[in-house]
């Protein structure tokens, strides 16, 4: 029986070297591939970065930059300009015209029963706008009736006791007594009349039908009541609103929320020119009629009331909008108030000396407003301030100060210390020699 070699005994010379040659190969193409990327790497060049743009400098009160620095793009400029008037706008809002309008409430309870118009619709002095069946209505006009009978009753006594009085019959104190009753009567039923033909009953009797009437000609811009709807007189007053609004809209008022300071700008009888947003800044011409004697406690402001024409009917009530107003200034110059800056309670500006030269400066308002600031001194026209990105050139400008202040201010450092130190020593020793030599030694006298 042959004997059986072990596993991994013997090995195949051809099978060894072929093996050999491929691992030579693989690790010679892993090699060269390795050597290219590092060629590759070596020939490309990494680009050279930007040089940073140098800090401005701080000299004195000035911060200058360099020319054609980047930050200078970022700075919008703004010229002073001369302070001869100045355009001030404040906050108003429309609303209706109290001199042409009537909210019509109801004067005895009842039930709405009909509705005669509607919002939008245009109405004449006398239109029914609504009808109620009122019981309180229909006492009135009971009232109404009995007075009438009353008074017709008391001119036939009248008549009776004349003629009698003419025979000799009855005394005279009998026929002043019916006149006095005839009189009364009549001055009561005259009463009676007027008050049922206030609320529109004619002399048809009792029917306790009440009309709520309009007394003006204008539209029905308001309706808040609905068929079957119970009312009372006393639902009334502010905060309830009323059954109907008639108005005229071809007139608007204007409520004007004025500042402290313009209040002697808007006087009674002044104009000032009315910019609706909504209407793409459509201008109106308003004339101011009212100003209020007090100051509002919680927004601070004086309530000032206008009066704007409105014909083709484009404004609406409860509408906001802007009044401008020309206010004219003293001397000084004016610039953007965007250009102020407050810093404590004084108020600076960035001025710019020269091209790439800033410097802060403190300056004195006559007049600020959300566009325009007038300024009374500490600026000259035609100088030029900045307007846009103020605050960062600002910040630029209390950054330098602060580390002008901060170099000053810091000790020497351990370097310099220890190098004064051997100076020191040396000095003290110079000092003492120079004390040996002008000591005089001691002579002992004979």
């Amino acid at each position: 029986m042959p004997k059986r070699s072990k596993p991994g005994c013997c090995v195949n010379p051809e099978q060894f070297f072929s093996s050999f040659l491929i691992k030579i190969a693989v690790n010679k193409t892993t090699l060269l591939f390795t050597v290219s990327l590092a060629l590759l790497a070596a020939c490309t060049e990494a680009p050279a970065p930007a040089p940073e743009a140098p800090a401005p400098i701080l000299q004195g009160s000035q911060l200058r930059f360099a020319p054609n620095h980047p930050q200078l793009a970022l700075l919008g400029m703004a010229t002073a300009a001369p302070g001869k008037a100045i355009t001030v706008e404040l906050p108003a809002k429309l609303v209706w015209n109290e001199e042409r309008t009537q909210r019509i409430y109801p004067a005895f309870a009842g039930r709405v029963m009909a509705i005669k118009a509607d919002v939008g619709q245009s109405v004449k002095s006398g239109t029914m706008l609504a009808q109620l069946a009122s019981p309180d209505f229909g006492m009135a006009q009971a009232d109404t009736a009995k007075a009438g009978a009353e008074a017709r009753f008391s001119q036939k006594s009248l008549q009776r006791q004349r003629e009698l009085f003419e025979v000799g019959i009855i005394a005279r104190k009998d026929l002043d007594q019916a006149e006095f009753d005839a009189a009364r009567t009549q001055a009561e039923i005259q009463r009676t009349q007027a008050r049922t033909k206030l609320y529109g009953a004619g002399s048809g009797g009792v029917n306790q039908q009440l009309g709520l009437l309009t007394s003006i000609n204008g539209t029905v811009v308001e309706r808040n009541l609905n068929p079957g709807q119970e009312v009372r007189p006393d639902q009334s007053g502010p905060g309830v609103p009323a059954l109907f609004v008639v108005t005229d809209p071809t007139s608007l008022w204007v409520q004007i929320d004025a500042r402290e300071s313009e209040i002697g700008t808007l006087k009674v009888g002044s104009t000032f020119e009315l910019v609706v947003a909504s209407l793409g800044g459509q201008k109106f011409e308003g004339r101011v009629t009212a100003a209020a004697d007090y100051i509002d406690p919680t927004t601070r402001t004086i309530k000032v009331r206008g009066v704007v024409a409105n014909p083709n009917r484009l404004l609406k009530a409860e509408m906001l909008a802007t009044a401008r107003i020309e206010r004219q200034l003293g001397a000084g110059v004016v610039i953007p108030s965007q250009a102020v800056s407050l810093l404590g309670n004084k108020h600076t500006v960035m001025v710019q000396t020269q091209p790439g030269v800033f410097e802060s400066r403190e300056v004195t308002l006559s007049y600020q407003g959300p566009r325009d600031t007038a300024v009374a001194s500490g600026l000259e026209v035609g100088e030029q301030v900045v307007s846009e990105n103020m605050l960062l050139l600002l910040n630029e400008f209390r950054g330098a100060q602060n580390d002008a202040t901060a170099s000053v201010k810091a000790p020497a450092s351990p370097d310099k210390q220890a190098l004064n130190k051997p100076l020191d020593q040396s000095n003290k020793a110079q000092s003492a020699t120079n004390n040996v030599a002008n000591t005089q030694p001691y002579q002992a006298k004979p």
